[in-house]
């Protein structure tokens, strides 16, 4: 089984034709909401992608909370774990974006700062799990629950974002670390790696110092994948703008569609060069279309373009930012 543990939000989405200076009032011709927050989009990623998925979070006692969990329900994501406060609202996120796909988004975490580890009990924490976690809950609860699933030979994935400073002791309860540029760079404090300047250098720096293996994902570049025994690999992003009738719409669904997938193809006993292929078309797919969890492609069409992915290669150090 996969354990998503996260967060869970309800995205309040705004189409803007530029974003707004500070003191500007902007008015925005529409809005819709859908569900999200990155614990619970990266499980759904990874359910469409053909994983056994249950979902550990906080929602609050409202109408919000009770959408979320049925839009996870509905794709078959197990949802007995999310628990219901009677204190706080579910988490909200107000996600603006323009006409070239790039966002900005501004949460309210809500009852998913009550999210704690030991909404996990340990009979399913067992070896032939997959851990998955973000940090839109309190990091000292994925520490705790990082500890725990170490112990019981849990595989422990980790996507630090947002990107939230935590001790280098629980970085090394990884086996795999997913940043992006901004990210690793903020570990690389964090662990004291030094002339690391560009992306295969620093994953190589981080997986070795922390002993995981540390994927960067690149956007349009793709990610480089540095085992710690020091094997990198670059991989390659799908490339849909030279595809017939795709475009990049959006690309607020991106990383965690990424994740939830990559996710997904190692529980299924993949490599994880096949897995982060797959998590690189799921990604790249995600971005042709409007809104987060509805961009998620389902394991066929992911598997449909794994053909046209431009071939992995060994990965140097000169793959710049």
């Amino acid at each position: 089984m996969i354990i998503v543990f996260g967060s869970l939000n309800m995205d309040v989405n705004m189409s803007l034709p530029v974003f707004p200076v500070t003191g500007d009032m902007m008015l925005a011709s529409d809005y819709n909401l859908t569900p999200g927050g990155k614990g619970a989009n990266q499980a759904l990623a990874a359910a469409r992608a053909g994983g056994d998925v249950a979902m550990v979070g906080m929602v609050g006692d409202d109408s919000f909370g009770t959408r979320l969990k049925k839009a996870l329900k509905k794709e078959s994501v197990r949802v007995s774990g999310v628990g219901v406060s009677s204190a706080a609202p579910t988490g909200c996120a107000v996600v603006s974006s323009v006409p070239d796909g790039e966002n900005q988004v501004v949460i309210a975490l809500g009852a998913n700062m009550e999210t704690s580890n030991e909404q996990v009990p340990d009979e399913v924490l067992t070896e032939s799990g997959v851990l998955l976690m973000q940090m839109e809950v309190k990091p000292e609860e994925n520490i705790k629950l990082m500890k725990r699933a170490k112990k019981r030979g849990v595989c422990n994935i980790l996507n630090l974002a947002p990107s939230i400073i935590i001790p280098q002791k629980a970085i090394s309860l990884l086996d795999y670390l997913i940043v992006n540029k901004n990210e690793a760079k903020q570990i690389a404090q964090v662990t004291g790696v030094k002339g690391a300047d560009n992306a295969c250098s620093l994953a190589r720096a981080i997986a070795q110092k922390c002993e995981l293996t540390c994927i960067i994902t690149l956007g349009p570049k793709g990610a480089v994948v540095v085992t710690q025994e020091g094997e990198g690999w670059g991989i390659p992003p799908l490339p849909v703008e030279d595809m017939d009738n795709m475009e990049v719409v959006d690309i607020a669904g991106a990383s965690d569609a990424f994740c939830g997938t990559f996710a997904a193809g190692i529980h299924q006993k993949l490599n994880y060069i096949d897995a982060l292929k797959r998590a690189s078309v799921a990604s790249a797919l995600a971005c042709t279309r409007k809104g987060t969890q509805p961009s998620f492609p389902y394991i066929g069409e992911i598997e449909d373009y794994l053909p046209l992915l431009p071939e992995v290669k060994q990965a140097h150090t000169d793959l710049q930012w």
